[in-house]
C-alpha cells in the first residue's frame, strides 16, 4: 500500500445519497484500488534491486506530492501556514509517512512482497488497540479482543516461517528482522491515522492534510537520502543506470500507487462511505501474494497461506459489519 491516505477510512465526512450507476463506478474503483495498493508492495521490492531504502521513498513521495499538491491548487484550497497546521503536517509526515513507508521498503529488502502485503493488513488491528486509547467512541470489546488473538497467533505462524528454512535462500535472523520492520511500521500507521483523525476532525481538509503531510515526506527523505553517504551510508543510485524494469516500478508507484490512489480511496469513501471503502484491507493480503507469485515466483507455501488467512479473518472479526454490505449509503444526520 502503501499508506493509507492520511487520517484513514474513519475521518471521511460521511457518505452522501448516490444513484445506482455512481453506486456501481463506486465498486469498480474499489477492485481497481485492492489491485493497485496491493501491487505496491511487488514494485518496492523491484525498486530495492537498485535504490537505497530513502531514495524510494523519495522517489514516491516526490511524484505523489506533485501530484497532491496541484489537486489541492485547483481545489482553490491551500496548505497551512499556521503553527498548529504545520505541527499536524510535521507529525502525520514523520509518524504516518516517513517512518512506515521507510520501515516497509527496508524489510522488503529481505522480505517477499507477498508476505510484505499480508503483514500490513495488521495495521488496522494496531489502529483499533490506538484508537481506544484516542477516541471515546473506539473502545475494545470482547470481540475486538477475540480478533487481536487470531491475528496476533497469524503473526507468529508467518514469523516461524523464518526458522523452519521454508524461505528459500533467505537468512532467518535477516527475514525475521524484515518482518519485524513492517509490523512496526504498521504500528506507525496505527499512530499516525488515529492523529489524523483528530487534525481532520479539528481544523484540516483530508485532501490538504495528504499534500501537506506528502510534500513534508519528499523533503525529509530526500534529505536523508542525500546526507547518508556523507556520515558512511549508502549513496543514491545514479538516475540514469535504472533499469527500465526499476524505473518503471518507481514511476508507478509514485503516480498510480501513491498520488492516483489517493483520490480513488476520497472518492469511494464520498460514495460508500468510510465503513465499506475500508473493506479494501480484505483484499489487499490476496493481491500482494498472487502478484509476488506470479511476477517475482515467490514462493506461497501452506504455513503462509495459514497465516494471512488468520491474519485477514482477524481484520473481519474485528471490523466487518454486514449491515454496511448491504445498507443504502444516507446523507449525513
Amino acid at each position: 500500500m502503501a499508506a493509507a491516505p492520511s487520517g484513514g477510512p474513519g475521518v471521511s465526512r460521511g457518505p452522501v445519497r448516490v444513484t445506482p450507476v455512481t453506486q456501481r463506478r463506486a465498486w469498480i474503483g474499489f477492485w481497481i484500488l485492492a489491485f493497485v495498493w496491493g501491487s505496491s508492495f511487488l514494485f518496492i521490492r523491484i525498486g530495492v534491486e537498485q535504490l537505497s531504502t530513502f531514495q524510494v521513498v523519495f522517489v514516491r513521495t516526490g511524484i505523489a506530492a506533485l501530484g497532491l499538491n496541484l489537486i489541492v491548487h485547483l481545489r482553490g484550497k491551500r496548505l497551512p501556514t499556521d503553527a498548529a497546521g504545520l505541527r499536524d503536517l510535521l507529525v502525520v509526515a514523520i509518524v504516518n509517512t516517513v517512518l512506515p513507508f521507510a520501515l516497509i521498503t527496508w524489510g522488503e529488502k529481505t522480505v517477499e512482497s507477498g508476505l510484505a502485503a499480508v503483514l500490513q493488513g495488521t495495521a488496522a488491528l494496531f489502529t483499533m488497540v490506538v484508537a481506544h486509547y484516542a477516541f471515546h467512541d473506539e473502545r475494545i470489546t470482547a470481540r475486538k479482543i477475540g480478533g487481536l488473538v487470531v491475528g496476533f497467533l497469524g503473526l507468529v505462524v508467518l514469523a516461524s516461517r523464518s526458522t523452519t528454512g521454508e524461505v528459500a535462500g533467505a537468512d532467518p535472523a535477516s527475514h525475521l528482522l524484515g518482518q519485524l520492520a513492517i509490523v512496526v511500521a504498521c504500528f506507525c500507521y496505527a499512530l499516525g491515522s488515529n492523529y489524523s483523525r483528530k487534525a481532520i476532525q479539528n481544523r484540516l481538509d483530508p485532501i490538504v492534510l495528504s499534500a501537506g503531510a506528502m510534500t513534508v515526506t519528499a523533503i525529509i527523505s530526500g534529505a536523508i537520502c542525500y546526507a547518508l553517504p556523507l556520515v558512511g551510508g549508502p549513496a543514491p543510485a545514479p538516475w540514469g543506470s535504472l533499469t527500465p524494469r526499476v524505473a518503471g516500478a518507481m514511476l508507478a508507484l509514485g503516480l498510480l500507487n501513491t498520488f492516483v490512489a489517493y483520490l480513488i480511496f476520497y472518492s469511494i469513501v464520498s460514495t460508500l462511505g468510510a465503513g465499506r471503502a475500508s473493506m479494501v484491507t480484505y483484499v489487499i493480503p490476496a493481491v500482494g501474494l498472487a502478484l509476488g507469485a506470479l511476477f517475482l515466483n515467490e514462493r506461497v507455501d501452506l504455513r503462509l497461506l495459514i497465516g494471512a488467512t488468520m491474519i485477514v479473518a482477524s481484520i473481519g472479526i474485528v471490523n466487518l459489519r454486514l449491515d454496511l454490505l448491504f445498507r443504502r449509503p444516507v446523507p449525513p444526520v
